[in-house]
């Protein structure tokens, strides 16, 4: 076999093994709080943010909060990350990361913008309602 099959096989390998590796990290699937504390690798978890849990750590630089799901448990969140524009009016918040001792290190958060088409009440009685 020539060499330059070779070399041209070990970059197509090399490129698989690298897009397979980033799309298992992508892949994070979505948990429960109680699963996410067991979890040993990257989850999701979902959540309503606490406003008035909402810190900044002024030494590390990081944002402490706690997600709390439908039940009303509560889940710990470190985000090193910057604070996201809407995170204070988001109606739900996604936690990406591990849980480490006792809270969940998230990598990314993934925020819920609030939506301004949401009905507001009844509908005018001036407008046509489509068919």
């Amino acid at each position: 076999m020539k060499k330059s099959y070779i070399i041209g096989l070990l970059v197509i390998g090399a490129f698989v093994a690298f897009g397979a590796s980033a799309f298992k990290n992508a892949a994070a699937r979505y948990v429960t709080f109680a699963e996410a504390k067991a979890a040993t690798v990257t989850v999701q978890v979902k959540g309503k943010l606490d406003p008035d849990s909402l810190r900044l750590d002024r030494q590390s630089h990081a944002l402490h909060f706690d997600l709390v799901n439908a039940q009303g448990e509560r889940l710990p969140v470190v985000y090193a990350g910057p604070e996201p524009a809407n995170l204070r009016q988001a109606p739900e918040v996604v936690a990406v990361g591990r849980y480490a001792g006792s809270a969940l290190e998230a990598e990314r958060l993934l925020v819920k913008c609030p939506s301004k088409y949401e009905g507001q009440g009844e509908h005018p009685g001036n407008v046509p309602v489509g068919e």
